[in-house]
């Protein structure tokens, strides 16, 4: 005892409008904070506490445990269910990086985009192909898509190691 931690496991999880039978048009959302304080926000908050004190040894592991409502939808059971009665589409984007307002307060977010731009195949997605993506996705075309990350990033998210990058890191 009194050496560094080895390993750190992460398997709180808790929904007070869960618990008490609170469904999405009527959360809660003091409990919804409470909810994302106690399931995700903690885990930042141990990591910070670690690292503070140095307290987790060199190739020490973290476990996150967590459930598959966390990606999917379940009836009844999660804070994020949104009722199907009105067909409703719910989508995220992961977009390239891009320079916005709060891009620029990214330390090196030039290196972060030119990065990624060598790694994709298509590049950096501007904010403006980002927006015309938004509309396909407002529009009818996309009806029947929902519940999915969509990434537009040009290609970034599947890629190991592209040729413009491999020819970039072999020149130095």
């Amino acid at each position: 005892l009194g050496g560094k931690i080895d390993f750190v496991l992460h398997s709180i999880g808790m929904s007070p409008n869960v618990r008490k039978h609170r469904t999405y048009d009527d959360l809660d959302y003091n409990w919804l904070n409470k909810t994302l304080d106690i399931s995700a926000i903690s885990f930042h908050k141990m990591l910070q506490a670690a690292k503070k004190v140095d307290a987790i040894a060199e190739y020490g592991s973290v476990v996150a445990l967590t459930y598959v409502a966390s990606h999917r939808t379940f009836f009844g059971y999660n804070d994020m269910a949104y009722g199907r009665e009105k067909n409703v589409r719910i989508n995220t984007i992961s977009q390239s990086p891009t320079e916005t307002t709060a891009g620029k307060g990214i330390k090196d977010i030039d290196n972060m985009m030119d990065f990624a731009d060598k790694m994709s195949p298509l590049g950096n997605a501007t904010a403006d192909e980002c927006a015309d993506y938004c509309v396909t996705l407002f529009s009818d075309l996309t009806r029947k898509v929902t519940m999915q990350t969509l990434f537009h990033d040009g290609g970034f998210s599947n890629m190991g190691m592209s040729l413009r990058a491999m020819n970039q890191y072999s020149k130095t």
